[in-house]
């Protein structure tokens, strides 16, 4: 049993003040913190009672880990890599399928069950049971995705490690990704959401529900269920009026799209890249 406040103790005071990385109980402390991280025990970001609470904390002293850590060489049967941070072990044990040359990096947690093409999930990250990341999807660093995912071709899921408080990309449980979508700066995605191919969303991005009589904006957040299409508005600057980007909530999921085997038909009733 890890003792999470005598923890969260030593990795502020030493972010706080880096000289204190020279003691053994504070580089002890981020170790066992990267250690907890990388089994699954603690987690950069969390649902909570008023939505997703960050762990600031956490991403200290995975920036902390940086600082402790020296280039090494890393062989991986034909591979070489030259880095600071080791790739993740334990896969086979883990029940993780991870298809080379896809790279999971040590600090990030996957469920049994998950599964990484020739992709890659960085340092803090977390990915759900049953989800997939596709060929070429990047899982940024501390970016959490939920359970029966997927993260098609391409798609990339911002990282964010500074400032430690900033909220990390959330994708929750039941979330459909499609391909070349970006999704950055703590943009939440909420369950069962579905992200046509190409969209971008950022936190200035505004989502606009068009479903109704009139548009309803969002921004930062996809609400669960929503589909979401890249969309274009009109926006005049001083040299005269142009289209900026934007995405488009065009429908809901409903009962037909809640089996995997029907979604991609179902993307297509809505008119939907996927």
């Amino acid at each position: 049993m890890i003792d999470i406040d005598a923890l969260r103790l030593r990795v502020e005071e030493a972010f706080a003040d880096r000289a204190l990385l020279a003691s053994g109980d504070h580089q002890e402390a981020v170790l066992q913190t990267l250690a907890a991280l990388d089994a699954g025990e603690l987690r950069v970001a969390e649902p909570g009672k008023q939505g997703w609470v960050t762990h600031a904390w956490v991403k200290q002293a995975i920036l902390l880990y940086f600082a402790l850590r020296k280039m090494e060489k890393i062989e991986v049967g034909p591979f070489e890599f030259h880095d600071k941070i080791p790739l993740k072990k334990g896969l086979d044990r883990a029940g993780v399928r991870v298809v080379p040359p896809g790279v999971v990096r040590y600090g990030a947690f996957l469920e049994a069950g998950a599964i990484v093409m020739p992709g890659y999930v960085n340092i803090g990250a977390r990915v759900g049971a049953g989800t997939m990341v596709d060929t070429w999807a990047t899982v940024g660093s501390c970016a959490q995705v939920g359970r029966d995912c997927h993260l098609s071709g391409g798609v990339g899921l911002g990282g964010v490690l500074e400032p430690p408080a900033a909220r990390p990309v959330i994708i929750e449980d039941g979330v459909f990704v499609g391909s070349r979508c970006i999704v950055v700066e703590g943009v939440v995605v909420e369950r069962e959401a579905v992200l046509g191919a190409g969209v971008v969303l950022t936190a200035s991005t505004v989502i606009v529900d068009v479903t109704g009589d009139e548009p309803v904006e969002h921004r930062g957040c996809v609400p669960e269920r929503s589909v979401v299409i890249p969309g274009m508005r009109p926006k005049r600057f001083p040299a005269g009026e142009f289209p900026v980007p934007c995405a488009l909530i065009i429908g809901r999921r409903s009962e037909a799209t809640d089996r995997k085997v029907s979604l991609n038909a179902a993307l297509r009733d809505f008119g939907v890249s996927v």
